[in-house]
């Protein structure tokens, strides 16, 4: 989706036009280029659109909805329900055949609530999904998800209609929401989409309450359907007069037939109940004889208490009776349907049936004085502007019309002040500007544009501007042009802006009088602007330059000027006078040329002379007369007008009366057959023929034109009646529209020929192929709109000129064949131009290339019946299609074949053009007697000759010869290359056997010497909070359930819980019940592991505040899975997560130890993996694939580690407003390696100043930037720059800290980043850093000290980092391993205890002797289900990010771990894996602390059940409020209602649950209850 500011396109060049034609054309041009307007592109179809108050414009289309601002600059979108995705349709929507009803996916779009008190606005949307949902959303934040929704409220079909008014009403001032919707299209093609609730069947309007925490789930009432009515298509709703309308019409959705007339419903505008108030039927049929039955747009001009209504008649397939009476606009009086709206209801059932037996509805007819008809309008929106009754019209071909009312609303000719150039049909809704009526949103396919409402601009003076009556335009005097009154500035002077409500009269003019019988005043007559300067007037002769007059006159004064009767004035023969106060002036000219020779006043006073009246002659006006008889406007000749003859010009001229002139019209019959061509173009068309009979014997005949009713007709005089039966006629230029033709002979009746149809002109998109060659002759297609009003096409060459070519037009496409251009220059350009009248348009390039040249060509027999040839062409730029070429075949004596061409296939070096010649007999015979080939391309025609073939004996004699010279060739280069080889590898055994010599002792030297310096103060340790933990280990793979359990439950009101879910709860407190469900589950073949531990975590969470409860439920399902285990194999159970309650002990014991693992363990936990962190950091770390010289895992080594060195920086930080403390340390000392990256480089760096200061420096990594400052230069340092090594294959290397030669000591700043930054970078494949590409190529790539070491790398030799780092972090593991299986003061872990004891009491129950499988119960039920699972995860724990690296080393970790626990001895040799063999000599005492811990456990007093019960109580009450339990009963109520007969079936048999059973049932009639409601 985009915003862009539109300009008009440049007109096409075109010779020069006749003046007339010139001038209409730039004023029809004016509406599309008007200030830029603003335009907004959806990726799909809009379906709605509403403007609010305060909020923007909202546009809903496909499954989104969008919200922008009034310049239409994009906000904010949104998905239906917040899903995640793209702004796109579910299913594609093909826009259907006007008139028909559009679809669409969006079906209500109100803003209300707006400015009410205390009360934030809303906005209500209603779509197709999920059986017709609305949503109730905050209009300032659609961010925010949305404050109530509801499912069955507008239509579920995309074609059906919806129509809705939100409004306040009753006693407690409520919101309530009429809606009318066609919920069921009774037509089998649409009836599966989507299936309504059965009470929704019959409904055609419902009433609703929009507030609450959950929207009514029942309606306030209903209007329904009719029985037999059929169905309903609404268009509109609106509130007038406490009440509620609905304008509607009956239609068939499957044929697209309108079964009624259109209607208006009228209800009752109540909070309590829905009051049917009677239904009236509208005629808009005037003009058409089938009237006009669809209703396609609605308007309330509430102001005027008026509607106004487009209605349209049925246009048939392919538009083929749409006539110029198609649509017409009607206006009704609300009153007159208030008044007669009747209580009789033939459309919907209603409680008291007035009806009276075989009434039928009355119509109520419009106004006619406004009625207008049109051939295509599609939109309607209307307003009062200055006492102006102002109608704006879309059409279906994308023009926006502007109808002003007359006072006793009579329409006039509408105005054109914006047409789409793609011609789109105006969307049926146009919304105006909520805060400036200068604009106007107009909808089209996928566009919304701002327009302005009226083109004042065109109007060019003062008199023009307020005789156009339009009420958005006024005269402006300050700027002097006709203008919006907010364009007029200043605005503080109501006197700068004159309205059309002051008239043309008090326009300023120049005005002639006298004053006195010897002096002539020239002075300014009208409303003059508001001045503080002084006035200034000067008469000045135009022919002598001379100034006949000046005057002055202070602000408040206008200046007049004082002509003395002279004798020599009378000689002056132009004037011109100006009037002028600071920036403001005034000017015209005066003509005084012969005025003593006119006779008449009014053609005296017509050229600036003036009639003296006494002496009835025409005089110069500064001549002598008296002043009551000296004239100089045409009011004072209005005898002599009325005198005057009326003077009609016969041809082109506009109808006014047409008067019979034959005195006997029955003497000859004139017929018409038909009138070509049917489409013309806007610019007229000047060879209009018109057959029929008799035309020879008319003296006189006219075409007239009748477009827009409101229109005046066009009256064309026959150009040349060609003969008795042809006659041309030349039409005008006009407008966009469909008119109707008639023809009148000699004053008689006008017989109508039928419409014609003016368009836009055409409009080129596409020419293809846009490549031809030099000799011509191939077919180009040109794609576009509107190809049926050409009169020519043209080639226009730069050399050869204008080439006419014949062409075969259609609406949308052209065909023709390319001209040879054979003889000029190989390469050439050419225009493609289309002739409309004198007019040529541009409509693109068309380029020649040289011939194509063919090489050769093979002929080979398919069998006895079937040759096959193959032309071979050398590449080339043509696109040839089969139409293009033809293929002959010559063979024999002269015989020739037509071969059948198949295919073209492009290979590297040339293009081969296949063909067939089919049905033969004998191919074999043809193919060796074959001689050429002919090729015809168009205009260009080629022979082909045959490639030769060389002959069997030439192989034979050079094939022997080539073998020899071969094997000596492969012998000879065989032994170089072995010599070669030999030498290379002694060279590399050198260098290998030196370097293991070296690595080997700087290990031994390593383990010996190194120390690292453990962290031992590292701030507060970032534990998560509780709730985060818990969601973290209870759904470790399901992050999407984690938003969904955490939100704010501290306001939550106890008694608000749904009844359903309450009742679930007590249900699931039945431990029998609940204890059956998880077994009849976990016999369910298709109730997988996932689910299992999903159900178990669910469980965890809605009785996490029960623990007592839960953990009776997991002694119970611990049992059971005993009694399974014990028929198998004991020591297997817990030891896998398959079963429920194996998941419920893991959340078990992370609820129970979250204290103890917080307390105890969670510090040297995280010591572990900071100095972990630490030692890794330590040496290189090749940032591509994060592998590390310094690991504990073998599969994440560094091996291919070049030479290193430490570099010590003397870092400075830029003061920054976030870290300004005085005592922060901004200089420090930073060592960092020569390999590190400078990313790398940025994080040691950032590390050293917390280290240093304990505080972080306040920015994010990605915000800071690193410099080197050398003396007074500076450069930044970057991973890549201008400078990074480009390896081959594309590969970029990333600047290291020793790329740039950075040296001890040197100085780095740090600074903050002005320009925008990147978060976390991420490199591709196209990056290396450590581990360079394995070729030869890059053995130079680190210098010459590092000259191909890196090939004779053995990762074996760098084991010993393995040991280097696990001593580097042993203490620190050991304080880890003893924190866990420690007993502080001497007290095991309430949780730990109670289930080890637990364990053992099942043990002795069971008779199990044997200790091994108590020990193996006990590990795998603490550390293999709690512990590992921590230490493998830190972020469960800790708010800090797991690398991968870290992962692989606490897996090792991990191992170690549970090898502690383990009772078998490991057997390990020298092949065993090196994560083993590390940890192998601290196994063994490891195992005797477990022992020991296991032991001291069993030895402790036991628990009472009380102190258990006291600590699960205490642990429940930290952990209220902390999760959404409604949303887990909802999970594990899906889980039920999945195997909800499984479950009842075992019910059913089991004894003592027949009171479970019921429950259970009753919960399933609640949840469905719920789910049958239409608002939740």
């Amino acid at each position: 989706m985009e915003v862009s500011r539109r300009k008009a396109p440049p007109r096409p060049p075109r010779p020069a036009a006749p003046l007339p034609l010139l001038a209409y054309l730039l004023a029809l041009a004016a509406p599309s280029r008007g200030a830029d307007e603003p335009v907004w592109r959806s990726e799909q179809a809009i379906g709605a659109i509403a403007a609010s108050r305060a909020d923007g414009v909202f546009v809903a289309s496909g499954s989104c909805l969008d919200q922008l601002d009034y310049s239409l600059e994009h906000r904010l979108s949104r998905l239906y329900r917040d899903q995640a995705g793209n702004c796109t349709e579910p299913v594609s929507l093909a826009p259907p055949a006007r008139p028909r009803p559009g679809s669409s996916f969006s079906k209500l779009l109100l803003p209300y609530s707006e400015g009410a008190a205390d009360l934030q606005g809303l906005l209500l949307t209603g779509w197709t999904f999920d059986r017709g949902a609305c949503e109730v959303r905050l209009l300032g934040n659609l961010s925010h998800s949305s404050l109530r929704n509801g499912t069955e409220v507008v239509s579920c079909h995309p074609q059906g209609s919806t129509a809705g008014v939100v409004y306040r009403a009753g006693d407690q001032n409520r919101w309530y929401l009429a809606v009318a919707a066609t919920y069921v299209l009774p037509e089998p093609e649409t009836a599966s989409r989507c299936n309504p609730a059965a009470s929704d069947r019959d409904t055609a309007i419902a009433l609703k309450d929009t507030e609450g925490r959950s929207l009514a789930t029942e309606e306030l009432g209903r209007l329904k359907l009719r029985g037999g009515a059929g169905s309903l298509h609404f268009v509109d709703a609106f509130l007038w007069n406490g009440s509620v309308y609905f304008p509607y019409y009956p239609y068939n959705y499957t044929s697209g037939a309108a079964t009624g007339w259109p209607s208006m419903v009228r209800i009752a505008q109540s909070a309590k109940v829905l009051q049917f108030q009677g239904q009236a039927a509208l005629d808009c049929g005037h003009g058409h004889p089938d009237g006009r039955r669809l209703l396609l747009s609605s308007s309330l001009v509430e102001a005027l208490g008026v509607w106004a209504g487009v209605f349209s008649a049925a246009t048939g397939e392919g538009q083929e009776k749409r006539s110029p009476a198609t649509t017409a606009l009607c206006l009704f009086r609300m009153s007159e349907i208030q008044e007669r709206a009747k209580s009789c209801s033939w459309d919907f059932q209603t409680a008291e049936q007035n009806c009276k037996e075989g009434e039928q509805p009355e119509r109520v007819q419009p106004i006619a004085s406004s009625t207008l008809i049109h051939s295509d309008l599609t939109s309607v929106y209307g307003t009062v502007v200055m006492n102006r009754t102002v109608l704006f019209l879309g059409t279906g071909d994308g023009q926006l019309l502007k109808v002003i009312l007359g006072e006793n609303l009579t329409s006039n000719c509408p105005e054109v002040i914006y047409e789409i150039k793609e011609e789109t049909p105006v969307f049926y809704k146009l919304v105006p500007h909520p805060k400036k009526n200068i604009y106007i949103y107009l909808t089209a396919g996928k566009e919304v544009r701002r327009i302005r409402v009226a083109n004042c601009s065109k109007h060019k003076s003062c008199t023009e501007c307020l005789t156009a009556t339009d009420p958005h335009c006024g005269w402006c005097h300050s700027l002097q042009r006709c203008t919006f009154k907010e364009d007029c500035v200043p605005l503080d002077n109501y006197e700068n802006w004159l309205d059309i409500s002051f008239g043309a009269k008090k326009c300023p003019q120049i005005n002639l009088f006298r004053s006195s019988e010897d002096k002539t005043t020239v002075t300014v007559v009208g409303s003059l602007p508001p001045r503080r300067s002084e006035w200034k007037c000067v008469v000045k002769n135009l022919d002598t330059g001379r100034e006949l007059c000046k005057g002055r006159s202070p602000p408040g004064r206008v200046c007049t000027c004082n002509m003395p009767t002279r004798a020599t004035y009378k000689d002056v023969l132009a004037v011109n006078v100006t009037f002028s106060s600071g920036s403001w002036h005034l000017s015209k000219r005066f003509n005084f040329t012969n005025c003593s020779s006119f006779r008449e006043c009014p053609a005296c006073i017509g050229t600036d002379c003036a009639w003296c009246k006494s002496e009835r002659k025409c005089i110069h006006p500064f001549t002598a007369c008296d002043p009551s008889d000296y004239k100089t406007n045409q009011e004072h000749c209005q005898v002599a007008v009325e005198k005057r003859a009326p003077s009609k010009t016969a041809g082109g001229g506009r109808f006014t009366e047409i008067r019979s002139s034959r005195a006997n019209p029955g003497l000859q019959v004139f017929y018409i057959k038909s009138i070509e061509p049917r489409k013309i173009s806007t610019l007229g068309k000047s060879n209009v023929i018109v057959t029929g009979a008799n035309f020879s014997q008319a003296s006189n005949i006219t075409m007239i034109l009748k477009g827009t009713s409101t229109c005046d007709k066009d009256v064309i005089q026959v150009s040349h009646v060609l003969n008795d039966t042809h006659m041309k006629f030349s039409l005008p230029s006009s407008r966009k529209e469909m008119k109707d033709v008639c023809i009148q002979f000699d004053g008689g009746n006008c017989t109508s020929v039928g419409p014609l149809s003016y368009i836009a002109l055409p409009h080129c998109s596409l020419i293809y192929p846009a490549t031809t060659w030099i000799s011509g002759g191939q077919n180009i297609t040109i794609l576009g709109r509107n190809f049926d009003v050409i009169d020519n096409l043209i080639i226009s060459h730069e050399l050869k000129g204008n080439i006419n070519v014949s062409e075969y037009c259609m609406a949308t496409s052209c065909r023709f064949s390319a001209p040879s251009f054979k003889g000029s220059k190989a390469r050439a350009n050419v225009t493609v131009k289309l002739r409309v009248q004198e007019t040529y348009l541009d409509c693109g390039s068309l380029q020649y290339l040289e011939d194509p040249r063919f090489t050769g060509c093979r002929v080979e027999p398919e069998g006895d019946t079937e040759l096959e040839v193959k032309i071979q062409k050398e590449n080339d730029d043509f696109n040839i299609s089969k139409t293009d070429i033809e293929i002959t075949l010559f063979h024999g004596e002269n015989k020739q074949l037509n071969c059948s061409f198949e295919n073209i296939t492009r290979n590297q070096d040339l293009t081969i053009i296949l063909c067939k010649i089919k049905g033969i007999t004998n191919a074999n015979s043809i193919d060796t007697s074959s001689k050429k080939v002919r090729v015809k391309l168009g205009n260009l025609e080629l022979y082909v000759e045959q490639e030769t073939v060389p002959t069997t004996w030439y192989f034979l004699i050079v094939l022997p010869v080539l073998l020899v010279i071969v094997i000596f060739a492969a012998v000879g280069v065989t032994r170089h290359k072995s010599k070669e080889l030999s030498r290379k590898q002694s060279q590399q055994l050198e260098l290998l056997e030196s370097e293991l010599r070296k690595e080997i002792r700087d290990g031994f030297a390593e383990l010996q010497m190194d120390k690292l310096d453990v962290v031992d103060s590292f701030g507060t340790v970032p534990f998560l909070d509780y709730k985060h933990f818990a969601l973290r280990t209870f759904f470790p793979e399901s992050g999407g359930f984690t938003h969904i359990f955490t939100e704010d439950m501290h306001n939550r009101d106890a008694s608000d819980k749904n009844e359903s879910l309450t009742a679930l709860d007590a249900l699931i407190c039945n431990k029998s019940f609940l204890v059956t469900v998880i077994h009849t589950l976990e016999k369910q073949k298709n109730f997988s592991v996932k689910d299992r531990c999903l159900f178990a975590s669910f469980l965890t969470i809605a009785l996490q505040t029960k623990l007592v409860y839960l953990t009776s439920i997991l002694e119970v399902l611990t049992r059971d899975l005993m009694e399974q285990s014990s028929n198998m194999q004991p020591k297997l159970m817990l030891r896998r997560t398959e079963s429920v309650v194996e998941k419920l002990l893991t959340n078990w014991m992370s609820v129970c130890l979250s204290g103890f693992l917080r307390e105890t363990v969670g510090e040297p936990f995280y010591l572990l993996v900071t100095t972990l962190n630490q030692k890794i950091n330590k040496g290189p770390v090749d940032v591509i694939t994060c592998k590390a010289l310094y690991t504990l895992n073998e599969d994440w080594l560094l091996w291919q580690v070049p030479e290193f060195s430490t570099v010590a920086l003397n870092v400075v930080f830029e003061k920054i407003p976030e870290n300004e403390s005085a005592d922060v340390c901004r200089n420090i000392s930073v060592n960092v390696l020569d390999c590190d990256t400078i990313g790398q480089a940025k994080e040691k760096i950032f590390q050293a100043f917390l280290s240093k200061n304990g505080s972080p420096y306040g920015l994010q990594l990605n915000e800071i930037g690193l410099e080197l400052q050398v003396g007074t230069r500076q450069k930044e340092l970057l991973d890549i720059d201008s400078s990074s090594v480009i390896l081959e294959d594309g590969i970029t290397k990333l600047n290291t800290i020793g790329h740039y030669e950075i040296s001890n000591g040197s100085t780095i700043k740090v600074f903050k980043k002005i320009a925008n930054f990147t978060t976390d970078v991420e490199y591709s494949e196209d990056h290396c850093h450590l581990i360079l590409p394995d070729s030869e190529a890059f053995q130079d790539v680190q210098g010459k000290r590092h000259r191909g070491k890196h090939k004779f790398k053995v990762k074996e030799m760098y084991l010993t980092k393995l040991l280097s780092t696990k001593v580097a972090i042993h203490s620190v593991l050991e304080k880890l391993f003893r924190s866990i299986w420690s007993l502080p003061n001497s007290r095991a872990p309430f949780a730990i205890k109670y289930f080890f004891d637990f364990l053992d009491a099942q043990a002795e129950n069971k008779k199990i002797t044997d200790p091994d499988v108590v020990h193996i119960w006990k590990t795998n039920s603490l550390p293999l289900r709690f512990w590992v699972n921590i230490l493998k995860n830190p972020q469960f724990v800790f708010d800090i990010k797991k690398t991968p690296h870290i992962d692989g080393c606490l897996s090792v970790i991990a191992q170690a771990f549970m090898d502690a626990f383990s009772l078998t001895e490991q057997q390990l040799g020298k092949e065993a894996p090196t994560n083993k063999l590390l940890y192998a000599k601290d196994i063994p005492t490891y195992k005797e602390e477990v022992k020991s811990y296991y032991k001291a456990i069993r030895d402790l007093p036991p628990l009472s059940s009380s102190e258990m019960e006291e600590f699960l109580t205490q642990e429940s009450k930290k952990h209220e409020n902390e999760f959404n339990e409604e949303v887990a009963l909802t999970e594990i109520y899906k889980y039920i209602v999945k195997y909800f007969d499984e479950i009842l079936n075992k019910l059913e048999r089991e004894r003592g649950l027949e009171e479970a059973q019921k429950q259970l049932l009753h919960v399933k009639v609640l949840f469905d209850e719920k789910k049958k409601c239409k608002w939740m």
